[in-house]
């Protein structure tokens, strides 16, 4: 083993242990400082447990380096015993990876909360470990070919998918929350990820010290994106309503009154005017969540559903916005009023003991609705 790979193997592996240790002790803050809070929220699927995941695979990164110097200190590099650990490890930290952004709002849509399509994703991770592992081993004598490993192929294209999962998640994620910077900075240092993976597949551009070096800054990076986002989750938890202090409402067609203090919003009335379709949908999640029982207090959004797409919840959120004249900072979020609970299924966060419609009004909808 050279200097070089010793220097990367070190740093690599206290640098993410540091790493880990950080996200897991601003995960147990979360759960001990809004323990409260996010036992309201009785979706089983929350955003403190991505957090978690993420921490899993910077561990994962820990026991990957020590496992390459140990088999270099030790003489295994080159047995089946170290091409088991690697395709181990690659699985885990893939796998960790997924279940993170399985939690992440702005993941792409086939992903967030989709069990079905996680499980089959990772069905896929384990097929390319597998097949990886036996392409090693089959090519053991001749695994260069054309300046090309071909046995890191199937790994490559795997680690593509990965990081395009990556880059639109955390891209999204930071420009929704107005970080605009740390957003191409992810990008950045996601595709530098990948970048220094292409040496491992093509040979003919392997320079041992260049990509070291972007491997640390890659990594380096990365976790501080990861510091940052852990940042902005408890932030976003601080500022997040509670369902219990909400209160809303339905006065007459088209007026809604709500309250909801920790957005310094007390007791205003919103005139939705001629947007009738936000009103009506809006009335319709109320009318569910206080006179349904509790496993069918909710609506489902999509092209099959009684709403048509999640558009129509954006746009009711963005009409409060833009009438109630709210700052950026008091800004209502989408996840601050409906709480999604899986398969398409959203269900309005304030309490039923919260929600008051006039009842000449129900009585007009409960007609309309029937003809």
């Amino acid at each position: 083993m050279s200097d070089i790979t010793k220097f990367h193997s070190l740093a690599h592996i206290f640098i993410a242990f540091i790493g880990g240790v950080l996200l897991l002790a601003i995960w147990y803050n979360i759960k001990k400082r809004f323990k409260k809070q996010l036992e309201e929220d009785d979706s089983q699927k929350r955003i403190d447990k991505g957090l978690l995941y993420l921490s899993f695979a910077l561990f994962v990164w820990v026991f990957s380096g020590m496992w390459m110097y140990l088999s270099n200190g030790l003489g295994f590099a080159n047995t089946i015993l170290y091409d088991i650990g690697y395709s181990l490890f690659s699985v885990l930290n893939n796998l960790f990876l997924l279940l993170a952004l399985f939690y992440f709002d702005f993941a792409p849509s086939f992903l967030y909360k989709n069990e079905k399509n996680t499980k089959i994703i990772t069905i896929l991770i384990i097929g390319v470990s597998v097949v990886t592992f036996v392409l090693i081993q089959i090519l053991k004598e001749n695994p260069i070919a054309y300046g090309m490993r071909w046995s890191g192929v199937p790994d490559l294209l795997l680690s593509s998918f990965i990081t395009y999962l990556l880059i639109v998640s955390f891209y999204k994620t930071f420009m929704n929350r107005g970080l605009k910077v740390v957003a191409v900075i992810a990008v950045v240092a996601i595709s530098l990820m990948l970048i220094s993976q292409v040496p491992d597949v093509f040979i003919v551009i392997d320079e041992e010290l260049y990509r070291n070096l972007i491997k640390i800054i890659a990594k380096t990076s990365l976790i501080a994106i990861f510091l940052v986002l852990a940042t902005s989750w408890v932030i976003q938890l601080a500022l997040t309503p509670k369902p219990s202090e909400m209160k809303i409402k339905f006065l007459d067609w088209s007026l809604v009154n709500i309250t909801i203090p920790s957005k310094e919003i007390y007791d205003k009335t919103i005139d939705f005017g001629a947007k009738t379709t936000q009103y009506k949908n809006l009335l319709k999640f109320a009318i569910r969540r206080k006179y349904e029982t509790g496993d069918k207090q909710y609506i489902v959004v999509s092209s099959a559903g009684e709403i048509k797409s999640q558009t129509y919840l954006s746009r009711i959120i963005e009409n409060i916005n833009s009438i109630l004249e709210l700052t950026s900072e008091t800004q209502l979020d989408r996840k601050d009023i409906f709480t999604f609970l899986g398969h398409g299924k959203y269900r309005l966060r304030i309490i039923p003991e919260n929600i008051s419609i006039d009842k000449t009004l129900l009585k007009e909808f409960e007609k309309t609705s029937q003809t």
